[in-house]
């Protein structure tokens, strides 16, 4: 019996994926130009028009950029006022002092869950790594006893709590409430994080052996520090003054009559840039100016911290483009066909693409912008009641299996001077961990919802 068209697009598909990860694992290509080629690869195969390829593609990249990037700056921006001021430092060292130096493991993984709201993982990491090696010298333990907790700290909120760039895409994909998405998303991201992080930690650290000597921990020891500090208050409300905004805006038709002005209003600064916007600004005296910072100095960080952002916006624009090839080749409306016949929820059909393509790329923010555009026409055409729980479950299936074509394998790999294997055992397990934890609690809130 002859295969039927819409089983060749979904074969195309799943060569695509392929395609992905052996470029880009195996030979080390550049992930951008990758995704392009592929893209425009399956859309040949799929039979698309050559004419109109290009502008499929375009169109997705547009799409998506024209909202993430203005995300990404604005939040690379706030991280950057956060190193600058020392008050992620603050933060660190009013946690420790609360939870007391013992559970010093605790105190991370909830440094790394606040710290890490408007951070990317990468810029989340480097920031506070220094924290890590600190405490670790100071209560006198492996780095991995407190470096786990905080990885899997941001680890949880990189995939799952707006307004980090991947979830707000989602949102977006999934016409769903930003402030609904955030509540779902602490009330999950709280335990998958003491899971994957302290819990995990304890069993694994002590299988695991380290060298007696670390340059990078001495480089960071050594460091000055700085001597004056913003306070507690004030940088904590610097930080979740977004998350808050975001929050209301969330739940705007709550507090006040849908059309009203003041509907409007609630509206205008929950949206998820004016939200970030407003933080910045306001970062700008209070990690800035009121911290002794001139403003030539405030210009200069706000211009140094944009240009490694670069790399990752033109990733997330790419896989906005093969998004768009998806659609547009009609492998979304084969997709669709499949979830009727075989029953399959959208919640694991989010779950499982976005776990592909993060094995495929690496990246779990192009993993989750990807799996959201594919699975959303599908959520939409079933008429799934619970698009915040769609957002989740993507940014679940987002973080599973790091591997060797992921750049925060490598990261964790060196500053933690583990072996490939040892790296394995501990930060991929860990990823995987909160990607079926976040995912079990996720299909266990959509029950009672």
């Amino acid at each position: 019996m002859a295969a039927s068209p819409g089983f060749g697009l979904l074969a195309y598909a799943a060569i695509a994926i392929i395609a992905l990860i052996v470029l880009i694992a195996r030979y080390r290509l550049n992930p951008f130009i990758v995704i392009t080629l592929v893209s425009i690869g399956l859309a040949l195969m799929a039979g698309m028009p050559a004419d109109t390829i290009m502008g499929s593609y375009e169109a997705g990249v547009g799409k998506t950029l024209g909202h993430i990037a203005l995300v990404v700056a604005l939040g690379t921006m706030l991280g950057k006022m956060m190193a600058e001021s020392g008050g992620a430092e603050q933060v660190a060292r009013t946690l420790i002092d609360r939870f007391g130096e013992r559970n010093a493991h605790w105190a991370m993984v909830c440094i790394a869950f606040l710290v890490g709201l408007p951070l990317f993982f990468e810029v989340g990491f480097v920031l506070l790594v220094p924290i890590a090696f600190t405490v670790a010298r100071r209560v006198g333990v492996s780095i991995l006893m407190v470096g786990l907790p905080m990885v899997a700290g941001l680890s949880v909120v990189h995939a799952l709590v707006p307004p980090h760039p991947a979830a707000m895409m989602a949102v977006l994909a999934y016409n769903a409430s930003v402030g609904q998405t955030v509540l779902y998303a602490i009330l999950i991201g709280i335990p998958t994080a003491i899971v994957a992080g302290p819990l995990y930690a304890k069993f694994i650290v002590p299988r695991i052996q380290l060298p007696a000597d670390n340059p990078l921990e001495r480089q960071f020891i050594e460091r000055e520090p700085r001597t004056r500090l913003p306070s507690f208050a004030l940088t904590m409300g610097t930080l979740l003054l977004p998350v808050v905004l975001m929050m209301i805006g969330g739940w705007a038709n709550v507090l006040s009559t849908p059309g009203s002005g003041f509907n409007q209003f609630l509206l205008f600064i929950g949206n998820s840039v004016i939200a970030l916007l407003v933080a910045t600004l306001m970062s700008f005296w209070t990690l800035g100016l009121a911290q002794g910072f001139n403003r030539e100095a405030i210009l200069k960080f706000t211009n140094e911290c944009l240009a490694p952002t670069a790399s990752i916006t033109l990733l997330v624009g790419a896989g906005g483009g093969l998004n768009r090839i998806l659609v547009d080749a009609g492998v979304t409306h084969e997709i669709l066909g499949l979830a009727h016949a075989f029953n399959l929820s959208p919640l694991l059909m989010g779950w499982l693409f976005a776990a592909l393509m993060r094995i495929a790329t690496g990246s779990a923010t192009v993993a989750m912008t990807t799996a959201s555009g594919v699975v959303a026409p599908v959520a939409l055409a079933l008429g799934y009641p619970h698009p915040e729980l769609l957002v989740l479950a993507t940014g679940a299936g987002s973080v599973i299996f790091s591997h060797v074509n992921d750049g925060g394998f490598w990261l964790i790999k060196e500053y933690f001077n583990m072996t490939v294997i040892q790296t394995f055992k501990t930060w991929t397990v860990l990823e995987t961990l909160i990607s079926l934890v976040a995912f079990g609690l996720t299909y266990g809130l959509s029950r009672i919802l």
